[in-house]
């Protein structure tokens, strides 16, 4: 799981045949989901531009690798978390399901961090000595719900940070503004590769689960808090006071 843009879907729920018949679009889980998601996209693409602008953009470009190195390193153990506490409901198919999702999805995104260790190597950096405030908020959310509400909160935050992966020229580009060598950027180039369908993919499992309108709004809080802090994070960032707030 990375983050960098975002482009949600936009739906409308009616469409009108002639005056005696009226045809409805059926609103599944992951379209109401899109839908809420919507509005966060303007504003993620604003926190994205303010990153990414060229002036000092190589030392912003290593504090984003700094900072998403421990949330990225999170991804695996959330996972894999949300997949134990389904199984705690053995009763219950669609937590069967999940934890299904989850354990796969878990395999796709191990060792990811490693990437990330490379890719500051290459830039000539580590990591940081302390995670950013933000990130431990984004994955401390999820541990929060995870055990207190209902693992299927984790896929709204799944669902943002896969939903904001890198474009497909964005590696190159922050290569020729950087100057940083091309090892510099695998994180991004493999995540712009890798992260549309992983979106489809949790989709797919979240209209599968059929949730009740409780979960539905477990996992849309989850995803409305993880954009609002994925761009609180993007916009400490693209600060020139080292990144923290």
């Amino acid at each position: 799981m990375n983050a960098t843009a975002t482009a949600p879907d936009v739906t409308a729920t009616t469409a009108t045949a002639p005056a005696t018949s009226t045809a409805t679009t059926t609103v599944t889980a992951a379209l109401a989901l899109r839908t809420k998601l919507t509005p966060t996209a303007p504003v993620l693409r604003a926190a994205t531009a303010a990153l990414w602008r060229p002036d000092g953009l190589r030392e912003r470009y290593v504090r984003y690798l700094a900072a998403m190195h421990p949330l990225v390193r999170a991804s695996v153990p959330l996972l894999v978390r949300a997949a134990e506490r389904c199984a705690a409901e053995p009763d219950d198919p669609a937590a069967r399901r999940l934890a299904a999702y989850y354990l796969r999805h878990a395999e796709e995104e191990r060792d990811h961090d490693a990437w990330l260790l490379d890719d500051l190597a290459a830039a000539g950096a580590g990591p940081a000595a302390v995670p950013h405030p933000i990130v431990v908020e984004l994955a401390g959310a999820q541990y929060y719900r995870i055990e207190h509400e209902h693992p299927v909160a984790l896929l709204g935050y799944v669902a943002v940070l896969e939903g904001n992966a890198p474009g497909p020229r964005l590696a190159d580009r922050l290569a020729e503004v950087t100057g940083l060598p091309g090892g510099a950027f695998r994180t991004l180039r493999e995540h712009a590769e890798l992260d549309g369908g992983h979106l489809d993919d949790l989709y797919r499992v979240f209209d599968a689960l059929a949730p009740s309108p409780a979960r539905q709004t477990a996992v849309s809080v989850s995803a409305l808090h993880t954009a609002n802090l994925l761009t609180r994070l993007f916009l400490s960032l693209a600060e020139d006071n080292g990144g923290h707030p």
